[in-house]
């Protein structure tokens, strides 16, 4: 069966709806995929919304009660708009696997999650992590690296509610940041060699940008999609707005006064908590590839 996602049209829509016992219209909009993703969290699959090869089988096979199911059944993945009419998918992590607040964020940091595209197996990957509760509140998808399929791309899922706060930052000079960072992991494998990520799996010739100048001692990286971009310049727009976060200190000053390149090293003030800002976390670890300075990300950043 063709696969569906929001904004899909046609016969297949209308079929799809006809299953999901609402209103058939042939249009998959807002509710439509609401409708999804009830339907999946009822039946175990990976609630994002889009209509793929698994989930068209158990509409096939199963005989579907949306009324019978619990009204609690769908509160763990819900879809809401923020006032960037970004969307953002629920999917939290189990209780303990965060850590609680309320807490007042100081800083905002720029990941990659050096793995594949689907942020939904990124939040289930950190909930059976064995070192602790690692995690970043946001996970925006990507494409697949060997099919090029996009329909994870710019998909944004929150991991835990506003207010937690996840492991993120690993051992920097302060605890205290930790505690008081949001974060953005974008999905990609980070740095490439010979057009292979670190699993040695092949990337697709267009996902692979080479850096004029190496960077952490690589100039292959796995190659952010516009939509990424797109989607990270608006959700730190959101976040610097939510938490009052003067997303211009950091990156953006670093950029102007030392380059890209070297904006995205290492900074020692960042690396004691002094930079209330934007950073990423190449700036407070010496050891990590994330993020590389892509152009199109230092054109976000200068704009903010």
């Amino acid at each position: 069966m063709k696969l569906l996602k929001k904004g899909s049209t046609g016969s297949d829509v209308t079929k799809l709806q006809t299953l999901l016992k609402i209103k058939p219209d042939g249009d998959f909009g807002p509710g439509t995929e609401k409708a999804v993703i009830r339907f999946q969290l009822h039946y175990d699959l990976t609630p994002d919304g889009v209509v793929g090869n698994e989930t068209w089988q158990h509409l096939l096979q199963n005989k579907y009660n949306p009324e019978a199911i619990d009204e609690d059944t769908d509160s763990q993945s819900t879809v809401w708009q923020t006032n960037y009419n970004q969307t953002v998918h629920r999917y939290y992590l189990p209780k303990g696997e965060y850590l609680d607040g309320p807490i007042k964020n100081e800083y905002a940091f720029l990941h990659h999650t050096a793995g594949r595209h689907n942020p939904y197996k990124v939040v289930d990957h950190w909930g059976r992590d064995t070192r602790g509760r690692v995690a970043t509140e946001f996970v925006l998808g990507g494409k697949c690296s060997t099919t090029g399929n996009d329909s994870y791309d710019g998909v944004m899922v929150q991991a835990f509610p506003e207010g937690g706060y996840g492991w993120h930052l690993g051992k920097t000079g302060s605890g205290h940041m930790n505690r008081h960072s949001t974060g953005i992991e974008i999905c990609a494998f980070g740095y490439l060699k010979n057009g292979k990520t670190y699993v040695n799996t092949s990337v697709r010739e267009d996902q692979i940008v080479t850096l004029e100048e190496p960077f952490r001692g690589y100039t292959q990286y796995h190659k952010y999609t516009d939509r990424q971009i797109e989607e990270t310049e608006k959700w730190i727009k959101y976040i610097a707005e939510r938490d009052q976060i003067d997303v211009r200190l950091g990156l953006q000053q670093w950029i102007k006064k030392y380059g890209p390149m070297k904006a995205f090293e290492f900074q020692e003030d960042a690396f004691y908590g002094k930079v209330k800002g934007l950073l990423t976390h190449t700036n407070v670890r010496k050891d990590k590839t994330d993020c590389y300075p892509d152009e199109r990300l230092i054109d976000v950043i200068l704009s903010l």
